[in-house]
């Protein structure tokens, strides 16, 4: 008789990190200058204490990420020497981020060569070299040893960059000679999370002397970093802002990351020392058109006190290798998202009407999204791993990541609800104060619970905020949390035009935003980004991808299209001739509504808590 396959023993598990410290320092060099091929040449020196079996790990968990995000299949020509003799190295068969090898006897240390071979165009990944500018994340160019915590592992790091190239980053400069830089020795975890951005064109710009914070700008030209005395006030006033909110920091320097180019990849990454923000090369320069890209800054701001000083204690982890689990997300990134908007309209980066057009915006987005029905917020926190931000068919109906921008409702929601119950004496702002506020000057990340987020809320104001809280991330139904909206003296409502920062964040996106209507949204040339599910477009069988190409017989534009919408109040149909792959079909939507998009209208009567919320404090405070 056969006898039925078995599976093969599991490999031999990597060994466990453990709090001690690793002897000796890690000495890594990298070698930047290689711009026409956009490679990293890294080196290490690593320390060994003994002979026998070593496991060397590539870092796999990024914090930032959220995810096991690291580009393992960009590690090159990895060469391991020890006295001058080539070490063989083995893959992990299970686990790919690590590399085991045999140390001689008689070893004090090994050297490990190989490239980070960064993306060349963007199917390969996310750009973070070009002829003007870089992005070095330390984690794609260093090997650790596996078996120690993070902030028991000493690196000392070395740069050469191209010559006259200038750089931000957060870590401390130990010496400089010509293009290579030495920075000071410092904890794995804290090289990971202490990345650079350099460039040609660099400015620095001094928003606050008492950490100091700074703001280090690399642009695609030079004209670009041409920021005026007026541009700069609101960033220099977002720092006032945030310590008049948090009442403390958790740094003892600040360097703000910004790129402002179309040619290196968007990125938006949160740090503790620092942020990494890629933005559109005319940030400064046409200042009115990229108003919907500011809140980025204050977002990533935030971070430093809510999700790297604070952190859900299943999102901290001793080393990259073990994996980052997100359950609270809703606070780590949904109240960010929160004191973000609510920290650009304090700081001017927005106006006060902005904010309001940019929560009429979510509210209404949330409104119209079915997947409320099915899938509760708590689980979208997951989406980083399920779906590692990859594009997907129907993000209406499927959820991706709502634990932000819903997060954000529920804690608006949570904000005007302290404000009603003390008789307006007490606010989030008191939440951010005592949560965000303690162990002042303290680096050392404090992990956070369920219960101490409840704790804290039950400390200013009696409520059932446990049950308040279960509710809104595990409850389903339709339509979006709208308590805080109707709390703050406002309701959702729908005109025939956007609002301001609807019609900019269209500009700056170019796209055409539907789906309050028909329910799509539109890249330009016709492309449906996305259809909304149950939509009348969604009825009509369209899906995402698909190039309208004609209007009731007319070639297709944003303004035919929305034209036909107008027109089909009194009855005129709306035609489309659609293509998808090489198919081209008629298609009729049947819809009467006209042109809807959302704005928040005031109630008669009510007290306009959402103005007091996004009012500056720091006058008031003073």
């Amino acid at each position: 008789m056969t006898s039925l396959p078995q599976p093969e023993p599991d490999p031999a598990p990597i060994v466990s990190p453990r709090d001690i410290p690793y002897p000796g320092i890690i000495r890594l060099s990298v070698d930047a200058t290689d711009l026409d091929r956009r490679i990293f040449n890294a080196r290490q020196t690593i320390p060994v204490a003994k002979a026998g079996s070593m496991t060397l790990l590539y870092p796999k968990w990024l914090p930032g990420y959220h995810s096991p995000e690291a580009p393992i299949e960009l590690l090159a020509g990895l060469v391991i020497c020890a006295n001058g003799e080539r070490i063989p190295w083995r893959r992990d068969p299970v686990e790919v981020h690590a590399f085991h090898i045999d140390v001689p006897d008689g070893v004090s240390e090994i050297e490990a060569e190989f490239q980070f071979l960064s993306p060349t165009n963007e199917p390969q990944g996310r750009i973070v070299v070009t002829p003007e500018m870089l992005n070095l994340q330390w984690n794609t160019v260093i090997l650790y040893p596996a078996g120690h915590f993070s902030r028991g592992i000493i690196v000392e790091p070395t740069v050469t960059l191209p010559p006259g190239w200038q750089f931000g980053c957060a870590l401390e400069i130990a010496s400089t000679t010509g293009d290579m830089t030495r920075f000071e020795p410092v904890p794995l975890d804290v090289l990971v999370d202490s990345p650079m951005f350099a460039g040609r064109h660099f400015r620095q710009i001094e928003l606050d002397e008492q950490g100091p914070v700074r703001m280090n700008i690399v642009a695609d030209r030079a004209d670009l970093l041409a920021a005026t005395d007026e541009q700069i006030a609101p960033h220099r006033a977002l720092v006032a802002e945030a310590d008049t909110l948090f009442r403390a920091r958790h740094f003892d320097h600040y360097d703000f990351l910004l790129a402002l180019s179309d040619e290196l990849g968007s990125i938006g990454v949160e740090h503790h020392r620092c942020s990494e923000t890629g933005t559109v090369p005319g940030y400064f320069t046409e200042w009115d058109k990229s108003a919907p890209k500011r809140d980025t800054i204050a977002h990533e701001y935030t971070h430093s006190w809510n999700g790297k000083f604070r952190r859900g204690a299943d999102s901290w982890t001793p080393t990259f290798e073990k994996p980052i689990r997100n359950s609270l997300m809703w606070v780590y990134e949904g109240q960010t998202q929160y004191w973000g908007q609510v920290l650009a309209a304090r700081s001017g980066l927005w106006t006060r009407q902005m904010a309001i057009e940019a929560i009429a915006q979510t509210a209404a987005s949330y409104d119209i999204r079915q997947g409320r029905n099915w899938r509760p917020m708590r689980d979208t926190t997951r989406d980083p791993i399920i779906a590692a931000r990859s594009p997907i068919p129907w993000a209406s109906w499927q959820r991706s990541e709502d634990y932000y921008s819903e997060g954000q409702l529920v804690w608006l929601e949570i904000d005007t609800l302290i404000r009603q119950r003390t008789d307006d004496r007490r606010s989030l702002d008191d939440f951010a104060a005592t949560f965000f506020g303690m162990d002042a000057g303290s680096y050392v990340t404090r992990p956070y619970d369920f219960d101490e987020v409840v704790r804290t809320l039950e400390g200013l104001t009696s409520y059932d905020w446990a049950g308040f809280l279960t509710d809104k991330l595990e409850g389903t139904g339709g339509g979006a949390p709208l308590g805080g909206v109707t709390g703050g003296g406002y309701r959702l409502v729908y005109r025939d035009t956007p609002s301001g920062y609807a019609s900019a964040s269209d500009a700056a996106l170019g796209s055409v935003n539907l789906m309050f209507s028909i329910g799509v949204t539109l890249a330009t040339g016709g492309i449906l980004n996305e259809v909304i599910w149950g939509s009348p477009a969604f009825d009509a069988g369209l899906t995402a991808g698909t190039s309208l190409l004609a209007v009731n017989g007319r070639d297709y534009s944003a303004d035919e299209l929305k034209r036909a919408i107008t027109a089909a109040v009194d009855g005129d149909p709306i035609e489309l001739i659609v293509k998808s792959g090489k198919r081209h079909r008629s298609v009729r939507i049947e819809y009467t509504s006209g042109l809807r998009y959302p704005h928040l209208e005031p109630v008669a009567g009510a007290r306009r808590r959402l103005d007091e919320i996004l009012t500056p404090r720091r006058q008031t405070r003073d």
